[in-house]
């Protein structure tokens, strides 16, 4: 849930002012976008449902945010944050700009079937593509400033990010701390021993692979199942997109952490190892459970479903412990975070905590998944795994894996 109602509110308000005044053509991704809901008769039909199912009964969307009133509006809208960078703000659906548009019409019957369309999402992604030029440019580093409210080094930031410098490679001294873009400082690197590796000569230590909140650990994983229900039970078929390999994790053990917008989001490896497969997996990007209702932070509660239908990137390791043996990685992206970035190659040793990857914006979701013989004890530092949980530490103990008897 948004931290904070009035300042979301306030920020969707100034956007929405924003394209009203706006008089300027629609970018042509999106002019693209227009003509294809326009012409293709199931994208019409998609995105007036999905707005029709909710603007006739509620002014207002699940967070109180006034309402996206039809396709035309969500498009003006669109059209205004492409040349923007997220503000610094401590709700969650300000450093997700599409995902506040969308929100409440994820959760219509016409938004789930909608986003789950392959021509809608190679829209979709089309237009994330262009806004992540944008974030990768120099222009984009306009938010970095010392704004007292909404800059990245202004005061409410130094007061939710107190060890920044101590914590990250940066330069005071320089603009923007020497970032040189949005996409630059949110990808930014840990200084070297801020998050050492656990027992780095022991490989029965697993360590956590993202800086990340537990959220689910599930045993006797099936090959299929309807992953779609309110249980989100995981159908590794689906997550492993169809792979040869994955019948050798049927009744194995998937444990499953969420990254939140504020978190880094680089990838590190949790076992020393061979790469021996990757692989990226093009999905979704607002699909939702539809069981599970109305989401104010969505998907955050479809976190189980996205694992087999959003955007993903597979590492598959070959642990230097036979007690591993072979064991998958897997970057799930959520909403505006689509791009998973993959950094290793295949014949590649590793060493754990070595760095394999990255989100580029946003927060997101990621699971381990090991084989039925592996017998592993995890260490959620005190936690039981949802969606009240909080970090643990990238490279810290995770789990113990046991010998074979």
């Amino acid at each position: 849930m948004p931290s904070d109602y009035e300042t979301l509110r306030s920020w969707m308000e100034k956007i929405m002012a924003k394209a009203e005044k706006n008089d300027a053509p629609l970018l042509p991704v999106i002019e693209n976008f227009k003509n294809f809901i326009e012409t293709d008769p199931k994208a019409y039909m998609f995105f007036t449902q999905m707005f029709d199912q909710v603007a006739h009964t509620h002014k207002t969307s699940p967070a109180d945010l006034p309402q996206v009133r039809d396709y035309q509006h969500m498009l003006q809208l669109m059209n205004v944050i492409m040349t923007h960078a997220p503000d610094f703000d401590e709700t969650g659906l300000v450093g997700f700009p599409f995902n506040a548009i969308l929100d409440w019409s994820m959760a219509t019957k016409g938004g789930w079937a909608g986003f789950l369309d392959e021509k809608v999402n190679a829209h979709l992604k089309a237009i994330l593509n262009e806004w992540a030029t944008f974030l990768q440019s120099e222009e984009s580093t306009a938010v970095l400033s010392d704004d007292p409210v909404s800059g990245w080094f202004g005061a409410n930031a130094q007061k939710a990010m107190p060890t920044f410098v101590d914590d990250f490679i940066c330069d005071p001294s320089a603009p923007h701390y020497g970032f040189k873009s949005w996409d630059d400082f949110f990808t930014r690197r840990f200084r070297e021993g801020v998050r050492p590796v656990a027992s780095p000569e022991d490989d029965s230590v697993i360590v956590n692979a993202c800086e990340s909140a537990p959220y689910r650990i599930a045993k006797n994983v099936q090959l299929r199942d309807k992953y779609w229900i309110k249980a989100q039970p995981y159908a590794l078929q689906f997550m492993l997109d169809n792979d040869p390999w994955t019948e050798q994790f049927v009744g194995g053990t998937i444990y499953q952490a969420f990254l939140s917008a504020l978190s880094y989001h680089r990838w590190h490896a949790p076992v020393s190892g061979t790469v021996v497969k990757t692989k990226i997996i093009e999905g979704t990007y607002y699909s939702e459970a539809l069981s599970e209702g109305l989401d104010p932070a969505g998907p955050n509660d479809s976190q189980g479903y996205i694992t087999e239908v959003a955007t993903r990137g597979l590492i598959f390791i070959e642990a230097d412990n036979p007690d591993i043996g072979l064991m998958c990685f897997m970057a799930v992206g959520m909403a505006e975070v689509s791009t998973c970035d993959i950094r290793v190659f295949e014949g590649q040793h590793i060493e754990k905590g070595q760095e394999i990857g990255m989100f580029h914006f946003g927060g997101s979701t990621h699971c381990l998944i090991f084989r039925p013989e592996v017998d592993i004890e995890f260490d959620l530092h005190g936690q039981t795994p949802g969606l009240d949980s909080h970090n643990i530490p990238v490279r810290a103990k995770l789990a113990t894996v046991k010998g074979r008897k």
